[in-house]
């Protein structure tokens, strides 16, 4: 990886890596502009829509930051402004680069763009897509997660606390499985690195939750044993 490099044009802030690209498009980061050249392969509604493109032989993510709980009733996609290097998609990009180059299951950054309007802003990210995966919300869901998979979760997760990777919006559609069974953790926003303290296990709490709501809302039955395998193995780190 090169150094890092932002691009100004006018209220419009642009960051990525200088040693992969020279220059990163406005463009890029509007739908219109993947949809009218054929290359938007997906869009998946969540908070907000999340874009899969392609690019050459390059497959992406583009998020647009928006807003959730009752403050989106107030506001869709804006943030208050205190500073370029504050704003949630310049953070995540530089956390993503940084586990990224720590070798650690992550999405690898393309490129973030902040837009300021006087005390405010909107932020966008792209991301390089993790291909042949499937969400763990999906494989609980479909009662396909296997005993060696929660345990293959927990030494994953353990990977992360080990690196100090504190991930506060930590749910089963945020954690990825390929087809090879290995573990992707994607979605850093908020995310930050911090020593050791209760924020490991506020974290497992926050997965568990999320757990249990897809059971409750697919009508699958929860797995006491997986979960027992999944802090097993998080426990063994192995």
């Amino acid at each position: 990886m090169g150094e890092p490099r932002v691009a100004r044009a006018g209220t419009a802030f642009v960051l990525f890596d200088g040693a992969v690209f020279e220059d990163v498009p406005q463009a890029w980061f509007a739908e219109s502009y993947w949809r009218e050249r054929g290359l938007l392969v997906d869009a998946v509604p969540g908070r907000g829509l999340v874009l899969f493109v392609r690019r050459a032989e390059e497959a992406w993510v583009l998020r647009h930051f928006r807003r959730g709980g009752f403050v989106a009733a107030l506001t869709e996609d804006r943030y208050l402004w205190t500073g370029l290097e504050r704003t949630r998609a310049f953070r995540e990009w530089r956390l993503l680069r940084e586990l990224f180059g720590r070798g650690l299951p992550v999405s690898r950054p393309v490129a973030a763009r902040v837009v300021r309007t006087g005390l405010s802003y909107r932020a966008d990210l792209i991301t390089a897509r993790i291909e042949n995966t499937r969400s763990w919300a999906s494989l609980i869901s479909a009662g396909e997660a296997q005993p060696a998979d929660w345990r293959r979760v927990g030494r994953t997760l353990r990977r992360f606390h080990d690196e100090g990777v504190d991930h506060p919006d930590l749910n089963a559609n945020n954690i990825l499985v390929d087809d090879r069974r290995e573990v992707f953790v994607v979605d850093f926003d908020r995310g930050r690195l911090r020593g050791d303290g209760r924020w490991k296990q506020r974290n497992l709490k926050r997965l568990l939750r999320s757990l249990r709501k897809i059971c409750l809302e697919t009508g699958a039955v929860f797995d006491a044993a997986g979960w027992r395998g999944l802090l097993a193995g998080y426990a063994s780190r192995r």
